[in-house]
């Protein structure tokens, strides 16, 4: 199917919205325990996710280009970390889920009585919609559908990658969306941006990432999606968002083992 560039992405953006509104209109009407064993539920699938994207580190491809993947992934991540770290992406992107949270939170605790009450509200709902945004940014963008479903459309090769993607990422957020509230929804800039800027990468140049790249990029992100999993299920609250350049890096370490090589 081959429409205008970027078309691929306008179609996830809308399913990640629409599927994001339903869960939050379903979530409201969860008791607290099936929205606990919905969370803990998402826990467990993000970590299966993360597994079969982390396994593109054993890729014979990867492999032939680099000799070494997993020191590669190592790298990334040391890379971003400090670079996440440097820039304090947690932080910013605590205060970002803060102002979603007080635009929903405010109401249900305003008639609820004293303000240690609704201070403790906002908190938790601040820190629910970190996790919200986080989660669906990482889960809706990591992955090879990203990459080369937006590169696809950007060369005009059709949106046929990112539309599948678009089906699987608005039912996922309606799951996300019902136990992890709205900052689900906001998950669909990110959408936006990552998508968009790879669409135009393909228009602009071509095919620029050869398929070793791609896969230390799938590898280091299904390695994120570990802490992110870890983090719904409550085990560790891994500062994902501090290693999030480690997704630029990894690209960028595989080009610069091979030109060493």
């Amino acid at each position: 199917m081959t429409l205008f560039p970027g078309a691929g992405t306008v179609l996830n953006v809308v399913t990640v919205l629409a599927g994001a509104g339903i869960g939050l209109t379903v979530g409201r009407r969860m008791p607290e325990r099936t929205r606990a064993a919905l969370l803990a539920g998402l826990g467990l699938v993000t970590l299966l996710f993360a597994a079969t994207s982390a396994a593109a580190v054993a890729d014979p491809v990867l492999s032939a280009a680099v000799g070494a993947p997993t020191l590669v992934v190592l790298g990334a991540v040391v890379l971003g970390g400090l670079a996440g770290s440097l820039l304090r992406l947690e932080e910013r992107l605590e205060r970002l889920a803060g102002a979603v949270a007080r635009t929903t939170a405010r109401g249900g605790a305003a008639g609820g009585g004293a303000d240690g009450l609704e201070d403790h509200a906002l908190a938790a709902a601040r820190s629910r919609s970190a996790d919200g945004f986080l989660t669906a940014s990482l889960v809706f963008c990591v992955g090879p559908l990203t990459v080369l479903g937006s590169l696809s459309d950007g060369l005009g090769r059709g949106i046929d990658q990112l539309a599948l993607k678009a089906c699987l990422d608005g039912v996922a957020a309606v799951a996300f969306a019902a136990s992890l509230g709205p900052g689900v929804a906001a998950a669909a800039v990110t959408v936006a941006v990552v998508q968009g800027a790879l669409t135009l990468v393909g228009v602009v140049v071509g095919d620029v990432l050869p398929e070793a790249h791609v896969l230390a990029l799938t590898a280091t992100g299904g390695l994120l999606l570990v802490g992110t999993g870890l983090r719904l299920l409550g085990v560790a609250r891994v500062p994902v968002a501090d290693l999030l350049p480690a997704l630029v890096a990894a690209p960028l370490v595989v080009q610069a083992v091979v030109t060493l090589r």
